[in-house]
């Protein structure tokens, strides 16, 4: 048996995780920019915050939910291997690129950083993919495996650009946005990359086993995680900025 399964997309779903995307990017712009600090050290805590926000929120959570957002008419599991694999790829390629245009700021780190980062990228969606347990298997296109690669490195480069050049509040929501426009666009262009082709008798049935977690507990579970970690990095990233700001001279004795 090998019938083709057409997908098909909830809305809803693509809505959060273009949310998502959006809330990762902007809690990684906010961080990005304390990076470097005042004395023109690295900043080794906001490092890996910026990278924890754009890898494993912007690009990681959304990728979830965006797969979540296809409906295959298919029972299925994710592998927990995998699945965390494809997250601490996505988070330390994240970490990595920030740190190394953080050291000293150019066009060309930030481009040789945006490859990287886009690579990076690509792993974690297509680890994501493979960690996907269904009864059937997928047939790739290659041209729009290569279109999603072109995609992840652009959007890489522009990220990395936006994280050392916006400041403004109103210009963080923006680049977030676009951002957030960028990552989708590579994450659903690599879903298109992929045919399911199903193989089984029975394609409702969930595969089981114990390192494996079905989709339906999935939504719920990353929205938590990835607007929870947005909430505590902008706490974070807010006190950091009060602490620096100089204290106001005391007014004078009468």
């Amino acid at each position: 048996m090998n019938l083709v399964i057409t997908p098909e997309y909830a809305p809803g779903m693509v809505v959060l995780s273009f949310v998502i995307a959006a809330a990762g990017a902007f809690a990684a712009l906010t961080a990005s920019s304390l990076i470097v600090g005042r004395n023109g050290r690295v900043q080794v805590i906001n490092a890996l915050t910026a990278g924890v926000a754009l890898g494993g929120i912007g690009v990681w959570s959304m990728h979830f939910i965006g797969m979540l957002a296809v409906h295959i008419d298919m029972g299925v599991s994710y592998s927990i291997p995998e699945t965390l694999l494809s997250l601490v790829a996505a988070v330390a390629g994240s970490t990595a690129a920030l740190w190394w245009v953080a050291l000293r700021p150019s066009l060309p780190r930030v481009v040789g950083a945006g490859v990287l980062l886009g690579f990076g990228v690509v792993v974690m969606h297509y680890l994501g993919m493979y960690g996907m347990r269904f009864g059937g298997r997928f047939e790739w296109s290659v041209g729009t495996v290569a279109l999603s690669v072109v995609i992840a490195i652009v959007a890489a480069i522009a990220a990395l650009w936006l994280a050392f050049v916006v400041r403004t509040l109103v210009a963080r929501i923006g680049a977030s946005l676009a951002m957030a426009g960028t990552v989708c666009a590579m994450h659903y262009t690599g879903m298109a990359a992929a045919t399911f082709i199903c193989t089984t008798p029975n394609p409702q049935a969930f595969p089981a086993g114990p390192l494996l977690v079905n989709s339906l507990q999935m939504p719920v579970l990353v929205s938590i995680v990835a607007f929870g970690a947005v909430f505590v990095i902008l706490v974070d990233q807010a006190f950091q900025r009060l602490q620096a700001q100089p204290r106001r001279a005391a007014p004078a004795g009468r």
